[in-house]
């Protein structure tokens, strides 16, 4: 009889079903997964039955910030996701005060990834606002899981709007390298003008943020990508959909051929403009949050299968960040910080409230994120994957307390809001780094995780 490293036992989700099973582990790897009726078991050198918990594939986050504060980071972030059930994620190039644009800041940022990450993390990469294309085939050869953009300015060095020309450059050549390029799409010459005559007519209430970002905002950049698509032959991915529209044009585009995938986050799904009245900057990120008949629209593109992934864009800013905008919505800084919450908030919604299946809430969270980018043996409980595990009890009730999350950012509009579903383990090729209420392994656990192009 094999004897694994490891066996865990409860209710498995499995890509098309759950079953009452067992999983065998060796090495960090799923080496065989029996299902209990068989009346077969496994035998371990350590064996954990989790009961009625279900275990699910570990959470795939393809949006994360960690540098936007540098004072998070890859050691905080990584905890936070580890407490979240988050065993992978993919961390924006747009980092402060240098943009992950050329191959020396992405090598640097590889080293500082192996001595602090407690969890398996991949890196985004960019390009300069001019020239920059250069970078692209030397980045993706260095480990680059894919490339971001933005048809909007937060910064013309770390965060800039990359001219046309050189969009249709990067995706020419993304192309040939098999790669994804995502956008953050938005329209630059409407939010800015906009923005400049709110400014002046002193309207800068908390509606004021959407109001100068409507949706046309999103979807007019969104429709000049797909057609830039079209001519390229590009593997496109549309991050952080706010609106249902944007999602009616995508499948559209789908009919003609177009590659093109999308994601949500889950503040579009749970909030809408209300939300923004009632709490302010807690709650502003770009996109902004919209109507609650554009939150139920978003919920029907989900069930229908045209939502691809769920992601947090999560960004840990200090309360100083926010504070400002209390009086001026526009000087506050956009984004939340949600690797810590999006897995429970997510079942919560999904499964317990909306009555889909744990099997649903899977791939969207996890077996999705990996297909769509080309993330290798994640993202599945499967033979010959990585042992990647969040253990979620759906029968226990929690509440989310933000001065107690384990980030620097001790906010969230979710705040004091009650769940059914909390993260029993959070599990990393084999090794339990969360035990449900602390971190179990030192920083430099956590692994690079490379792009299809590296050498």
């Amino acid at each position: 009889m094999n004897k694994f490293d490891l066996v865990i036992k409860g209710n498995v989700v499995l890509d098309e079903k759950v079953i009452k099973g067992q999983v065998g582990i060796t090495n960090g790897k799923i080496e065989e997964i029996v299902e209990s009726e068989n009346n077969r078991n496994l035998n371990g050198s350590k064996e954990v039955d989790f009961g009625d918990s279900l275990i699910c594939p570990g959470a795939i986050d393809v949006h994360v910030h960690c540098f936007s504060n540098p004072d998070e980071g890859f050691l905080d972030t990584s905890i936070s996701a580890a407490a979240g059930g988050v065993t992978t994620f993919l961390d924006m190039p747009y980092d402060l005060p240098n943009p992950v644009n050329n191959v020396t800041n992405f090598k640097q940022k590889v080293d500082l990834l192996q001595k602090e990450a407690v969890v398996d993390i991949g890196l985004w990469g960019t390009i300069s606002k001019r020239n920059g294309t250069d970078q692209i085939i030397p980045l993706a050869k260095a480990g680059a899981m894919s490339f971001k953009m933005s048809t909007f300015e937060t910064d013309k060095y770390r965060f800039p709007k990359i001219p046309e020309s050189e969009i249709m450059k990067a995706m020419s050549i993304l192309n040939e390298l098999d790669l994804l390029v995502a956008f953050h799409s938005e329209n630059d010459e409407i939010i800015k003008a906009l923005i400049n005559e709110y400014t002046e007519e002193n309207k800068v209430y908390p509606r004021a943020h959407m109001e100068t970002r409507p949706p046309v905002s999103e979807t007019s950049s969104v429709l000049q990508l797909m057609e830039f698509a079209y001519w390229t032959n590009a593997k496109l991915h549309i991050a952080h959909v706010s609106h249902p529209r944007t999602f009616d044009l995508i499948k559209r585009f789908r009919a003609e051929g177009v590659n093109v995938t999308a994601e949500t986050c889950y503040p579009y799904l749970l909030m809408d403009i209300n939300d923004l009245d009632k709490i302010g900057p807690k709650a502003k990120m770009n996109p902004p949050l919209r109507y609650p008949k554009d939150v139920s629209g978003m919920w029907d593109h989900l069930v229908d299968g045209n939502i691809d992934l769920i992601s947090s864009d999560h960004v840990a800013w200090k309360k100083e960040n926010k504070v400002s905008g209390n009086e001026n919505i526009f000087k506050a800084s956009s984004g939340l910080a949600g690797l810590e919450i999006i897995v429970p908030l997510m079942f919560n919604s999904i499964v317990v409230e909306k009555g889909l299946s744990p099997v649903q809430f899977a791939k969207l969270m996890s077996q999705h994120p990996a297909e769509v980018f080309g993330i290798k043996n994640k993202g599945q409980i499967k033979v010959g994957y990585d042992a990647d595990f969040v253990v979620i009890n759906p029968n226990e009730k929690w509440q989310i307390d933000e001065e107690k999350m384990f980030s620097n950012s001790k906010m969230t509009p979710f705040d004091g809001q009650e769940l059914n579903g909390k993260i029993v383990q959070t599990i990393v090729r084999g090794n339990t780094v969360f035990d449900g209420k602390e971190i179990q392994v030192q920083p430099g656990y956590g692994k690079f995780v490379k792009g299809a192009a590296a050498e």
